[in-house]
């Protein structure tokens, strides 16, 4: 198997950019920009696999796939996700799915002897009521959110392997927890989207339609933090090579707005004028979900993209690839 050429400088992992890179999910959100990132920084032999190529719950084929590809890094992106509706109504599925990828992915991993992997997990991780911004520490300390427990359990468990795969093979590998993510790629389900895309989504046809108002979940008062993926991309790459850590580490941009707010964003971005109300029937979910990443900026790294332009940026990608989101 090759190793991947690491230069040890002030903590510093330089990965060779001839290294072979594995990309579980690099067809979603955050593996596709990941993929963009790599390739625009020089990595030249960077691999994955679609879900009909290979089903990462299969255990015996993700073993398969590792042991004939051999790759020196593993960035673990692949997730069965949703939002607050997807997540409360298919919860098993989400436990078990998001088990069996990660179990998979990392088993595979060790059984050749892959020294650097990234798990990237997500926000829900932390306590419904953790003390804000949420600390690293806060992970394990409290009650989680009910919507999107299985989830975050099964994210909780992808933390411990890496952890406990660090202790017993002296792995260097590491796990990073993302905020709520959004950009090019996004999932814009009119039913199982994440909320900015599914906002950009009703809003853009509110317009399209000329109706009168557009109905909001919840009491729009919950504050969320939201990244763009391609900050995150950067910040996976950065991770790789100046951390190196048991404890996970946040990611986000260490400011967060209410739901009314962003969806006042999202409208003066599509241009509707109509009246945005609340349904206060539907779950806010957790009140409030503002990482702290006092840990990654004291790295070097801070994340550059401001959300009105991420969102007009996100808002033009979605007219560009509209025809084909309507087919799902």
């Amino acid at each position: 198997m090759r190793k991947v050429s690491i230069t040890r400088l002030h903590y510093r992992r330089t990965v060779d950019r001839s290294s072979r890179i594995y990309i579980a999910g690099h067809r979603g959100l955050v593996g596709s920009a990941i993929w963009r990132h790599l390739k625009a920084e020089g990595f030249t032999d960077i691999i994955g696999a679609t879900s009909a190529e290979l089903d990462l719950r299969d255990r015996a084929g993700v073993f398969d796939f590792m042991r004939e590809n051999q790759p020196d890094v593993v960035i673990d992106a692949a997730a069965r996700v949703g939002g607050i509706q997807a997540n409360d109504t298919f919860s098993a599925d989400f436990l078990s799915d998001n088990l069996q990828i990660q179990v998979n992915v990392m088993d595979a991993a060790n059984d050749i002897d892959v020294d650097r992997l990234l798990f990237l997990g997500s926000s829900c991780i932390y306590p419904k009521y953790a003390e804000q911004p949420i600390k690293e520490s806060s992970l394990l300390t409290g009650v989680l959110e009910p919507t999107n427990d299985a989830y975050a359990i099964a994210k909780i468990a992808g933390i411990m392997q890496v952890q406990a795969s660090r202790k017993q093979y002296g792995r260097h590998w590491i796990s990073a927890m993302p905020t709520n993510l959004y950009g090019p790629g996004d999932n814009f389900h009119p039913e199982h989207s994440h909320v900015l895309p599914a906002l950009l989504r009703r809003i853009h046809e509110a317009k399209v339609n000329d109706d009168a108002e557009v109905v909001i979940w919840g009491s729009g008062t919950p504050r969320r933090e939201f990244l763009h993926v391609d900050d995150l991309a950067k910040a996976s790459l950065f991770l790789l090579e100046n951390y190196d850590d048991p404890q996970t580490i946040n990611v986000g941009v260490g400011e967060d707005l209410s739901i009314r707010e962003l969806a006042t964003m999202v409208a003066e971005t599509v241009g509707y004028r109509g009246e945005l109300t609340q349904d206060t029937s539907k779950p806010d979910g957790t009140p409030q979900k503002l990482l702290d990443v006092t840990r990654l900026r004291e790295l070097g790294w801070a994340a550059t993209t401001g959300l009105r332009d991420g969102v007009a940026n996100t808002y033009d990608w979605y007219l560009e690839n509209l025809e084909a989101l309507r087919k799902k």
